[in-house]
């Protein structure tokens, strides 16, 4: 029997940028989802605005 996906691919996109009217960054990465169920939160760097932001998974 073949092995079911545990890992699947996740965006992520910046929740600052659009409070200052700025285009959001976006981010692809992978998650195991028998791990981690809830929606991933990471600090990432955002090069419209210049510095670190916190980015949440939208899909």
């Amino acid at each position: 029997m073949a092995k079911k996906e545990t890992r699947i691919i996740i965006t992520l996109e910046c929740t600052e940028a659009k409070k200052e009217g700025k285009p959001a960054s976006r981010y692809t990465t992978t998650k195991n989802k028998n791990n981690t169920q809830e929606r991933l939160e990471i600090k990432k760097y955002n090069p419209f605005l210049r510095r670190h932001t916190v980015h949440k998974e939208v899909r």
